[in-house]
């Protein structure tokens, strides 16, 4: 089976190419929905334990843990340490249930796969990028975004350049919808026609 590990800065659109290759039957996981689902449960008492005061209701909130973390960015170590461990672990299960499946390829969205520098053992990589001044635009307009926030964010993450000197594939999202789905499907079309193995 092709693992295709999907990574890109904030806002640069990893959201719209995972949903097209689900869209194909490709498995798919993301790992910022496993980071919501683990607020919700298994995280909840080691995060709130590290950040007083991020779980007032037995969930974490996330507004909360980004004022604590622009506060004092020192913490994001802190958390990584917490939370990645447990998606890895859900990554790793994924991809051997999607293998077990039989399916031809599967896809895992990391945001900072480059930066963890953690080996996920990924066949390929695919990275979303924009111009920088679309990806601000896209970011600033998100709900309880600011500039101080997306400044403190972009400042962990690699440049998009390096990124994607980095690729296998690159997906240019200020495309049309209709295109980047047809970039896709080419992607799948061609893996499955192989039958690539690692």
């Amino acid at each position: 089976m092709w693992r295709i590990g999907l990574t890109g800065s904030i806002a640069t659109g990893k959201s719209t190419v995972l949903q097209a290759f689900a869209d194909l039957g490709v498995p798919v996981f993301s790992a910022d929905q496993a980071v919501a689902e683990l607020y919700a449960g298994e995280a909840v008492g080691p995060v709130a334990a590290a950040f007083p005061g991020t779980a007032p209701d037995g969930v974490i909130d996330k507004v909360a843990l980004s004022r604590a973390l622009t506060a004092d960015p020192a913490g994001f170590a802190r958390l990584e340490a917490i939370v990645h461990p447990l998606v890895r672990a859900r990554i790793a299960e994924f991809l051997d249930s999607a293998e077990r499946q039989g399916h031809a390829l599967a896809v895992v969205e990391v945001p900072l796969l480059f930066e963890s520098g953690f080996d996920y053992g990924f066949d390929a990589i695919a990275v979303t990028w924009v111009d920088d001044a679309i990806q601000r635009q896209r970011a600033l307009a998100r709900p309880a975004m600011s500039g101080e926030k997306l400044d403190t964010m972009l400042a962990r993450q690699l440049p998009q350049a390096d990124k994607k000197a980095r690729a296998s594939y690159l997906f240019d999202t200020d495309l049309p919808k209709a295109r980047i789905r047809e970039m896709v499907a080419a992607l799948v079309a061609s893996i499955r026609a192989k039958d690539l193995k690692p």
